[in-house]
């Protein structure tokens, strides 16, 4: 066999030129314009070009914004409400159509069906449900002679509805993503222990949740930088009210960016968001350490 007198560096270079049109196209979408942002969160600039460097003002500014502050503090929230649920109720409906009938197969499919839909589709159906003068709840209350709740104008209730809403939007992707894992796991480890009478709990606890430990991390941390970055519900249902108890961080760098025309201090911002976001991403390694900290504490 003829051996190639190139040297293996320049063949490897060459195998390069195949991934050069994906490269240049990351490059100008994504990496150009996060470099671009992180200059431009260092000069006072509005949406017409004019620009004066100014360090890192923007950022003190930000910290002095309740504004700023207080939709942050909503993202928090929101994602604590929406994760959790999101993820308990992804991983219990994956445990529960992790079967081979049609009625699993149906339900599966109308699950993911709502993931499909845009978000001006999804807000148009929960507005119908959610208005308090003639909306399905609203019905439904006045039929169980219930008084009806204001669910997107109360600044108590406006996060939680937006959380039910976004769980409902997105519990497809992570419960085919459980049941992608809980298929991985070998049958004739659950046949062993059926062998061995053991209880369901036990089942759940040293097969099927070990089996499945790093596709949760997985869905953690991608349904948490998702969250982070919700704009359409809170944008088309409740324009950030009432009172910005539903403004996200999203909807304020929108805000700041092309109402008010600062488009230094909205990049300022997003990049406060980047930074949150890369946090909740780099954190996975240290739930893998917790994970396995866990595996090891319940066998």
């Amino acid at each position: 066999m003829a051996v190639s007198s190139q040297p293996y560096s320049l063949k490897g270079w060459r195998n390069l030129l195949f991934a050069l049109p994906f490269l240049s196209i990351y490059l100008w979408l994504l990496v150009y314009p996060l470099l671009a942002g992180m200059r431009l969160s260092l000069y006072r600039a509005n949406l017409f070009g004019g620009e004066h460097f100014i360090a890192f003002e923007n950022y003190i500014r930000l910290f002095r914004d309740r504004t700023f502050l207080q939709a942050l503090v909503n993202s928090l929230l929101f994602v604590a409400l929406s994760v959790p649920l999101l993820v308990v109720l992804a991983l219990c409906l994956a445990l529960a159509l992790n079967r081979a009938d049609r009625f699993s197969a149906f339900m599966r499919s109308a699950v993911f069906a709502s993931s499909v839909l845009s978000v001006t589709v999804l807000t148009l159906i929960w507005r119908q449900i959610l208005v308090p003068d003639g909306g399905f709840l609203a019905h439904l209350s006045h039929a169980l002679h219930l008084k009806s709740l204001p669910y997107l104008s109360d600044q108590n209730l406006v996060l939680p509805s937006l959380a039910i809403i976004t769980v409902w939007w997105s519990l497809g992707l992570p419960m085919m993503l459980f049941l992608s894992a809980l298929q991985q796991i070998p049958r004739s480890v659950y046949e062993a222990a059926a062998l061995d009478r053991a209880t369901p709990w036990s089942i759940f606890r040293r097969i099927t949740l070990p089996g499945v430990t790093s596709t949760l991390i997985l869905v953690t941390a991608y349904e948490c930088a998702l969250q982070f970055q919700v704009f359409g519900q809170p944008q088309l249902l409740t324009q950030g009210g009432p009172n910005g108890a539903s403004r996200s961080l999203v909807l304020y760098i929108y805000e700041t960016g092309f109402n008010h025309w600062d488009m230094g201090y909205a990049a300022a911002a997003s990049q406060m968001l980047f930074a949150l976001v890369l946090t909740v991403v780099m954190v996975p390694p240290v739930w893998r350490w917790l994970a396995e900290q866990f595996r090891r504490r319940w066998r």
